[in-house]
C-alpha cells in the first residue's frame, strides 16, 4: 500500500513462510523478521504510555522468521515463528526504515549569511516564536537575542527557557571581565582566537550562552565561526588530512589549584553515522600524540589549514555585544572568539553559562507536535 510519495510495503507468501518487502522506484528491500518483531506496538510488547518495550528484542531467537503476513484494512498482520502475532502500521514501518532524529538538517554558513537568527527576549516567551528560534538554532548552530534582563543571575532564567543548565567547576554561571592573574585567558583583555570551550571535559558542555551586562570599551568584538563550513573546505582540499583530524586522538588538559581535567579525543567530532557534528579546538590546551615524523607533518598540515580557515574573514561573523544582548551557540559546532580590548576605556563584563546540548532539541520536538 502506497503512502503518498513514500515507498510501498508488499507481502509475498509461500507455504509456511512469508516475506515483507519495501519497494521504491528502483529496488526492493526485505524487512527482516527480527527488525519487524522489535517494532511491535502491541500492548503486550510495548507500554502504551511511555512507548518503551516490555520485551527484550536482544533475546529473540536468531533464526526467527515470518509464518504469515496479510493486510487487514490499513494494517499489516504478521505472525512470527516464536508464537507472537500482531498488527503493524505500514506507515510506521516506512518511517522506521530511515534512521532520523526528526530534527532539521544543519546548514553550514559563512560571513555572508543573509538572515541572522536574531530575536528579542520578550518575543521568545511565545512558544511559536521559540519554535522558530529553536529551528534556526539547530540549523545554524547559534542564536542572537536582544533586550534580555541583566540582573545578577538573570542568565540562569534565560538559559532555562532553552534547556538544563550544566554546572561546572566555574559554577552555575561565570563572569567574564578583565582580572589580572586570572586562571584563564578569557579573563584577560587579550584577543582570543576561535575556539571551543572546555574540550578537556567528558562530556564537553554542549551549548554556551554569553550575555553582555556592560560594555564601555571600543574593542572586545565577539566572533563566531561555523566549523561545518570550514571543515568541509578542508575535506575538499585534503580528504586524507580531514580523515586524520577525525581519527587521531588529541589530549586536552586544564588545571588550577582545585581542578585537574584531562580528555583524549579527535579534534573533529563525528556522530554514530560518520557525519561531522563539530570540533574540539583550542590551541591553548591541546597536545598531539607522539607519531612518526611523516605522520606528524601530515597531521600538522591538516590542522594548520583548519586553523587558518577558522581565522579567515570569509568564515567569521564579527559583532559588538552591548548590554542586554546575548549569543547562544553550539559549543561543539560553532567556535567563538573575541578581539582585544583596553580595560582603561571602561568596564566590559559578560555572564556565561552552559546548557546541555539535548535541551533545545527536546524543546523543538515537543513544540513540533503543536506547530510543525
Amino acid at each position: 500500500m502506497k503512502i503518498h510519495d513514500m515507498p510501498e510495503i508488499l507481502v509475498r507468501t509461500e507455504p509456511g513462510k512469508a516475506r515483507v518487502l519495501m519497494r521504491d522506484s528502483t529496488h526492493e528491500t526485505e524487512l527482516p523478521a527480527l527488525w519487524l518483531r522489535a517494532r511491535s506496538p502491541d500492548p503486550s510488547q510495548r507500554d502504551a504510555v511511555t512507548g518503551q518495550r516490555l520485551m527484550n528484542p536482544h533475546l529473540l531467537p536468531d533464526d526467527l522468521y515470518l509464518l504469515g503476513a496479510r493486510f487487514e484494512k490499513d494494517m499489516l498482520h504478521l505472525a512470527f515463528s516464536d508464537g507472537f502475532a500482531g498488527s503493524f502500521d505500514p506507515q510506521e514501518l516506512l518511517r522506521g526504515s530511515v534512521l532520523s532524529t526528526g530534527l532539521p538538517a544543519t546548514r553550514a554558513w559563512r560571513s555572508d549569511l543573509q538572515r541572522k537568527p536574531l530575536y528579542v527576549w520578550a518575543d521568545l516567551q511565545n512558544d511559536e516564536v521559540l519554535y522558530q528560534a529553536l529551528k534556526d538554532f539547530i540549523e545554524l548552530g547559534f542564536l542572537l537575542v536582544n533586550e534580555t534582563p541583566t540582573q545578577a543571575d538573570s542568565i540562569l532564567h534565560i538559559a532555562e527557557r532553552f534547556g538544563i543548565v550544566r554546572t561546572t567547576n566555574f559554577g552555575d554561571f561565570f563572569e567574564v571581565y578583565s582580572r589580572p592573574e586570572s586562571n584563564d585567558l578569557a579573563y584577560r583583555p587579550v584577543a582570543l582566537g576561535p575556539h571551543t570551550d572546555n574540550p578537556y571535559r567528558t562530556p564537553v558542555p554542549g551549548i554556551q550562552i554569553l550575555q553582555c551586562l556592560q560594555n564601555e570599551t571600543s574593542g572586545g568584538f565577539s566572533t563566531l565561526v561555523d566549523s561545518l563550513a570550514v571543515a568541509e573546505q578542508v575535506r575538499l582540499e585534503d580528504p586524507e588530512g580531514f580523515a586524520l583530524l577525525s581519527r587521531i586522538p588529541v589530549r586536552f588538559e586544564y588545571r588550577d589549584a582545585t581542578t585537574h581535567l584531562v580528555s583524549v579525543k579527535p579534534m573533529v567530532e563525528l556522530d554514530g553515522e560518520g557525519h561531522m557534528t563539530g570540533v574540539h579546538y583550542s590551541p591553548r590546551l591541546d597536545d598531539i600524540p607522539l607519531m612518526s615524523q611523516e605522520d606528524t607533518v601530515r597531521y600538522h598540515r591538516a590542522r594548520k589549514r583548519l586553523g587558518t580557515l577558522f581565522e579567515d574573514p570569509q568564515y567569521e561573523l564579527r559583532f559588538r555585544l552591548n548590554a542586554g544582548e546575548m549569543m547562544m551557540f553550539d559549543n561543539n559546532r560553532v567556535l567563538h572568539g573575541r578581539t582585544s580590548f583596553n580595560p582603561a576605556e571602561g568596564h566590559r563584563q559578560l555572564q556565561g553559562c552552559y546548557v546541555d546540548r539535548d535541551g533545545p532539541r527536546s524543546h523543538y520536538l515537543v513544540l513540533q507536535r503543536k506547530f510543525g
